[in-house]
């Protein structure tokens, strides 16, 4: 059976390439593998490592940091962006919208409050002006929107944006940013669906 891991020596680094569609266990379960070779690669080197090849979660990469550093003190990077957010997106990734963690928020959101996580995201309320929620994966709101929504911030473009009325002057999806402009003298037409097409495109409707 291939291994799901690749270690490779680059100039003044340490890669870890990790498979994109390998599972977290069997990526532990290999690292412990190749920790004798990795730690062969140091005598008194202090080389850095630098984990790449698909984006992980946070918790995935604290617990491949723990494997590492329990039999290496080496600093480590990550090819993966830590934080969600349009400026920590570095490639973009599929996944089921089905198969996402879900994080539930009672109550609607003041400007000023903002809320992260990495799978979906369902405020039971409204989202207003100067509230922000970003999401890795779908955002669900049982309310109005009218602050900002960014979902799949890590680049998932299957993400959705979906609320009982969308009033928001920008949203965005993946890398994909919408200007929404205000409707003047006709009668407000409710938006409740936000997605990309297969056209790269940020359809409201």
């Amino acid at each position: 059976m291939n291994s799901c891991i690749n270690i490779s020596i680059k100039k003044n680094q340490v890669m870890i390439k990790i498979d994109e569609n390998a599972e977290q266990r069997e990526i532990v379960s290999d690292l412990k593998k190749k920790i004798l070779e990795l730690k062969n690669l140091y005598k008194d080197d202090k080389t850095p490592i630098l984990v790449t090849g698909k984006i992980l979660k946070n918790k995935e990469m604290d617990e491949i940091q723990s494997v590492i550093k329990k039999f290496i003190n080496v600093q480590i990077d990550f090819d993966s962006p830590k934080v969600l957010g349009l400026h920590g997106i570095k490639k973009t990734f599929y996944k089921e919208v089905a198969t996402s963690e879900t994080k539930f928020h009672k109550g609607s959101l003041r400007s000023g409050q903002k809320i992260e996580f990495e799978g979906s995201i369902v405020i039971i309320g409204d989202v207003n002006a100067g509230a922000e929620v970003v999401a890795g994966e779908n955002i669900v709101i049982l309310g109005t929107l009218r602050g900002l929504a960014h979902a799949g911030a890590k680049g998932n473009k299957d993400a959705i944006i979906e609320a009982a009325d969308i009033e928001a002057v920008q949203i965005r999806i993946a890398n994909i940013v919408k200007e929404l402009e205000k409707e003047e003298g006709v009668i407000h037409k409710v938006k409740t669906s936000a997605y990309i097409n297969d056209k790269d495109e940020l359809i409201v409707e």
